[in-house]
């Protein structure tokens, strides 16, 4: 179980942990390895995070997941949460990710507060954690939520935080490590 890779990277909101990720995802994908998992993006408005998108990897299919204009109970920061769409779209990404072995990397982007507010998500992350395939996940730096407590007290798991400093050489750090553990595609 040791062997198998799993990368936690976490730092501060808009340090680029996302991007990072995608950077990761596009040299496994070149190299010939399936992933499959969520990822959000970011909703723009003139230079202004407004929002957040939660995406299914593979189909693309996406939803709003939180948005300032969203008048839900559920609130994180500024932002109104749906989480219907967390569960909608991210938990049945992350669910064939762990099933499918044809996905070779379970990709989760990110577990952070909003995401916690969907009980469904906290059980499928675990779930993908406690999975025998590699996994890259993005991680919400200050909060203490129990989920991520739990993540980063395991021993089986690598944390690494992008920084400012570190964010373009990071991407190839992670690429090494994932490869160096991974069976070759042929």
């Amino acid at each position: 179980m040791d062997d198998i890779p799993k990368i936690g990277i976490t730092g501060m909101p808009k340090v680029g942990k996302t991007r990072s990720l995608l950077k990761i995802i596009e040299f496994l994908e070149t190299a010939g390895y399936k992933l499959e998992g969520m990822i959000t993006e970011p909703i723009m408005k003139k230079n202004e995070r407004i929002g957040f998108y939660v995406e299914d990897w593979l189909t693309h299919e996406r939803e709003v997941f939180a948005h300032i204009d969203f008048d839900t109970k559920d609130k994180v920061g500024n932002y109104g949460v749906d989480e219907s769409a967390l569960e909608n779209i991210g938990v049945p990404a992350i669910e064939k990710a762990i099933t499918d072995d044809n996905i070779h990397i379970i990709i989760i982007d990110e577990i952070g507060k909003m995401e916690m507010l969907s009980e469904r998500f906290c059980e499928v992350v675990t779930e993908a954690l406690d999975s025998d395939k590699p996994i890259i996940v993005t991680l919400h730096k200050k909060s203490r939520t129990p989920l991520l407590q739990d993540v980063r007290r395991r021993d089986d798991i690598r944390i690494l935080e992008v920084t400012p400093v570190n964010r373009n050489l990071l991407p190839y750090k992670i690429e090494k490590i994932m490869k160096e553990k991974l069976p070759p595609i042929f």
